[in-house]
């Protein structure tokens, strides 16, 4: 229930009383949504639904009243059309303004400043406000420079209200973080965007000198150096400065040693020399390119006794009468290095400048060294020793790890299981071998042949096996040129020696035949003849013709 306290008495409790007949009490609704957007309404009772004697109107009709003209003689002026509003991060998007500045920084440690001036450039982004210090760098200032002041808002009282536009201008200060920045001038845009806002500038001002810096500015004194040679003037002008020589390390006299091309660095600054190895790709040796580290090299050294050690002690100019100097590197002579002679060959472009200006040598044409090209030597392939066939022979010649010879997998395939088999007898000197009977067996998928010998009972000869698969090479074959025997050199009455040993073909099965009629083009017409005219004759009463079955070979 709503109470109302007494007029004059302070607001505390017992001096209020309570209305009966008010029953609301909540806050009228000032928030509604509208199209998915809200929308603000204006309260029209407040809490316990009493009057609200402020004024009601909406923004819309306060700001017709703001815009309201003064009836004229013709009547009510029209209002001019209201401007499109532009939100400040897009009208002034990219826009900022450039100060240049400085400000001073107390050295209290130093005998040489007091203080040191610090130039800075001060950046103010129009779409926010915000304010950032950047400090440009200077070389060799030893300072830390960049970005000196993030970009955000800095307050300029102790209320907590931001640095405006309208703040700043040229030749005055501005405190940053309890730093004091002195502004002295501006770019054309700054310029320009202040005086379209009406503001003046002040004249441009300058940046006072830094004490320190013009100290370090003058010329510093001269010395008079007694000695004839400024080692310190050698490194400061020769520093970086190196000539190079290609030349070759001729090694042969030594077990195993070669000439191998060896790039000898003599350095300006200090006179020490460094050996670096050339290599080539896959010449067997270690990558380790530094063939002699980067020393001074005496050339001539004094009497030394014995006891000195030289082992772990270093040349100085008490031992050494003379060390190496560039007079003594000239293209197309030798120089030996720590026992090692080296012949000089070529030069960079650097080096030949460097002899011609400052040594008045002319003369460093470049010596050929190319290497003769060695004779290749030919691959001979010694005899065959009659082990395994000829193919797996040569592999032992090629590889020291041998591999099998390559196989025609088609040609295996689609004559799988196809055998021509012939009959044949032993051509021999010996009256037992006369009597024997041969079935030899040429496989079409490897081109390899087999003998087998049919038993015969009496004989005093054990049949069987003569001769396992394998290839039969023709008489007069080589290992360059190899020749077999093929199904093309079989016919009825010819002669295969087989291994030193001469066998005659005398007859044939039909397979064999009907394979050479389906193929006629790959066979000459002569063993197609005798096969023909040996199959079909009709043999006299008393003759026998030996039949498909007699030809097969028995099994193992």
């Amino acid at each position: 229930m709503s109470s109302h306290p007494v007029h004059g008495l302070p607001f505390l409790p017992g001096n209020t009383y309570r209305d009966p007949t008010k029953s609301a009490f909540q806050r009228s609704q000032t928030l509604t949504y509208r199209d998915g957007f809200s929308r603000p309404v204006l309260p029209t009772v407040g809490i316990g639904r009493d009057p609200i004697t402020v004024n009601q109107l909406s923004q819309a009709e306060l700001d017709e009243l703001a815009n309201k003209r003064p009836t004229l003689t013709y009547g009510q002026a029209k209002q001019a059309p209201s401007s499109t509003f532009i939100p400040a991060h897009v009208a002034f998007d990219k826009k900022v303004l450039k100060f240049e500045g400085y400000f001073q920084e107390t050295v209290p440690v130093s005998q040489d400043e007091h203080y040191r001036v610090r130039r800075v450039c001060m950046y103010y982004y129009l779409e926010d406000d915000s304010i950032s210090v950047v400090e440009p760098p200077v070389e060799n200032s030893g300072i830390p420079q960049g970005t000196f002041i993030k970009r955000q808002r800095h307050p300029k009282n102790d209320n907590g209200d931001p640095y405006h536009w309208r703040d700043l201008n040229v030749a005055i200060n501005i405190m940053l973080y309890g730093r004091t920045f002195r502004i002295i001038s501006c770019d054309q845009f700054t310029k320009d965007f202040l005086e379209s806002e009406g503001i003046e500038l002040n004249p441009i001002e300058g940046i006072p000198t830094d004490p320190y810096t013009e100290l370090r500015k003058q010329p510093q004194r001269t010395y008079n150096t007694p000695s004839d040679f400024d080692r310190l003037k050698q490194f400061l002008t020769m520093d970086r400065k190196v000539l190079r020589f290609f030349s070759l390390w001729d090694d042969s006299d030594s077990m195993f040693g070669e000439a191998r091309p060896v790039i000898i660095h003599y350095y300006l600054g200090d006179d020490t020399v460094e050996v670096r190895e050339v290599h080539e790709k896959n010449d067997g040796r270690d990558p380790f390119p530094v063939l002699m580290k980067r020393q001074h090299l005496p050339k001539s050294i004094k009497d030394l006794k014995d006891t000195f050690p030289q082992c772990v002690l270093e040349m100085s100019d008490q031992e050494v009468r003379e060390w190496y100097s560039p007079r003594d590197f000239m293209v197309g002579s030798h120089i030996t290095i720590l026992g090692r002679k080296f012949f000089l060959y070529d030069c960079d472009a650097y080096t030949r400048d460097f002899y011609q200006k400052n040594l008045a040598v002319a003369d460093l044409t470049p010596v050929s060294v190319e290497k003769k090209v060695n004779e290749e030597v030919k691959q001979e392939i010694p005899p065959y020793n009659g082990f395994g066939l000829l193919e797996d022979s040569l592999q032992n010649c090629l590889t020291l790890v041998p591999k099998p010879p390559k196989k025609d997998v088609i040609k295996m395939l689609e004559n799988d299981h196809k055998v021509l088999r012939y009959a044949a007898s032993l051509d021999s000197m010996n009256p037992e071998d006369k009597g024997r009977r041969f079935i030899l067996s040429y496989y079409l998928s490897h081109d390899m042949i087999s003998i087998y010998e049919p038993q015969m009972r009496n004989s005093g000869i054990i049949g069987g096996k003569f001769l396992e698969r394998t290839k039969v090479p023709k008489p007069g074959s080589s290992i360059d040129n190899p020749s077999y025997y093929g199904p093309s050199d079989f016919k009825i009455g010819s002669v295969v020696e087989v291994f030193r040993h001469r066998f005659i073909i005398t007859n044939a099965d039909e397979y064999v035949l009907n394979y050479i009629k389906a193929h006629k083009d790959q066979f000459p017409s002569e063993v197609l003849n005798s096969l023909e005219s040996h199959l079909h004759y009709r043999p006299l009463e008393g003759d026998r013709v030996q039949s498909s079955s007699d030809l097969q070979e028995t099994p193992n």
